[in-house]
């Protein structure tokens, strides 16, 4: 016989009742962690993570099967949330729409632990004004070989460049490898000319630091450098908030900081275990944010001024497609990052003179949204192996189709 499940905890939120199922399972096995250890840790910081993703449409990024399986995204709010639980309808431009999710208080963060999230993913927009984002997002992206003093370098840069144009950056850890900057703006502007104003931050972040940053989207093209990613202001994309839980190992966590501490401090030293105290001894670096909102009006006359953005050559088969210009091959596509770590490694094997010659920047395996979740394409830059060692391109060692079996419509 199974053994029988835990019985539910009950807890009193505030005055709202929240049922958290399966409380002790563990979903940190490395730090021990349960399920109500962390909804435990967003009570702790409920006045800081609420500043970041209270009122606010999410998606929810649901681990309903643990830290080993890849999670799916919901849109759609379940349909049986409680009572102190918002909605808020958003359109797209394909025509679609979805009634998310938006919490106001702590109950909405221990019932959204519950269903399995370890992030927030809020979007840049209240709920009461969802054509107009509040919030500029500069997400500092290191590729592979770079480290932290780099990404440092670049932060301060992003600071300046913000601080040039009548804004005030907010950085807070990534909760993985990079940084995030938050800018509080004046509802005033569209998505459109928000992201025109971050893709023209990230072009001047380029040019103050040439080799030490890039704005190139094409991942291929930005060599050992921090990517200035603008795009995560576009409608569809939301990034992980303050004070959230990152699906790491070591619990780590996406946490504000001052800039006094950003050349100091690392990553890994901010953890489920670790930010309760430091968020009771010091309180939120971010507690100002939202008495800072600026104007994007510096900005968007740069961009006038810098003129459009290079675009990448087409294909001449007619297919509108973008051409590389780098000497790109595709290794593998796979519905795990783990299948796709042994996909790599199988033609690493399979070309040892040629993988003897790569830099840490030519491989790339890629996270790419499917229609709920998480799919991985591996790809290498051939462009440090000579054209005489250069493989050809071969049939993909593995090749998941993230659409199978669903319709077109």
């Amino acid at each position: 016989m199974s053994p029988a499940k835990t019985p539910p905890e009950i807890l009193d939120v505030d005055g709202h009742e929240v049922r958290v199922t399966s409380p002790d399972r563990v979903v940190f096995p490395e730090r021990g962690l349960t399920k109500l250890d962390l909804v435990r840790y967003y009570l702790s910081v409920a006045e800081g993570a609420l500043r970041g993703a209270g009122g606010r449409p999410m998606v929810l990024k649901r681990f309903s099967k643990g830290l080993e399986q890849e999670p799916f995204f919901q849109k759609r709010v379940p349909e049986n949330h409680p009572d102190f639980i918002d909605t808020a309808t958003l359109r797209y431009a394909s025509g679609t729409s979805a009634e998310e999710t938006v919490i106001r208080d702590a109950a909405g963060l221990a019932w959204v632990v519950n269903l399995g999230c370890l992030d927030l993913n809020p979007h840049p927009v209240r709920a009461e004004d969802l054509d107009h984002p509040d919030e500029l997002r500069v997400d500092l992206d290191p590729m592979p070989g770079v480290d932290w003093s780099q990404i440092v370098d670049v932060a301060f840069i992003a600071r300046d460049v913000l601080e040039d144009h009548g804004l005030t950056g907010w950085p807070k850890t990534s909760g993985s490898r990079g940084l995030h900057i938050l800018a509080r703006i004046r509802p005033e502007w569209d998505y459109a000319d928000v992201r025109l104003a971050a893709e023209t931050l990230a072009r001047e972040v380029e040019n103050r630091a040439p080799g030490l940053a890039t704005a190139r989207w094409w991942k291929e093209e930005r060599g050992e450098s921090v990517f200035v990613d603008f795009n995560q202001n576009a409608k569809d994309r939301t990034v992980a908030s303050a004070y959230s839980i990152r699906a790491l190992p070591d619990a780590r966590v996406s946490t504000p900081l001052t800039w006094d501490e950003v050349r100091d401090r690392r990553p890994e030293e901010f953890t489920v275990l670790t930010v309760p105290e430091r968020f009771r001894s010091i309180g939120d670096p971010h507690a100002g944010i939202d008495d800072a909102a600026g104007s994007l009006d510096a900005l968007l006359a740069l961009a006038k001024e810098l003129g459009p953005a290079e675009k990448p050559p087409r294909r001449s088969d007619g297919s509108g497609r973008r051409a590389s210009t780098m000497p790109l091959i595709e290794v593998a596509r796979t519905k795990t990052k783990p299948e796709a770590l042994d996909a790599l490694e199988t033609w690493k094997q399979r070309h040892p003179k040629a993988t003897s010659q790569l830099h840490p920047a030519d491989v790339l395996v890629d996270g790419m949204r499917g229609s709920s979740s998480l799919w991985y394409r591996v790809r290498v830059n051939l462009q440090h192996v000579p054209d005489a060692d250069r493989p050809a391109q071969e049939d993909l060692i593995a090749d998941y189709d993230p659409w199978a079996g669903r319709s077109a419509t």
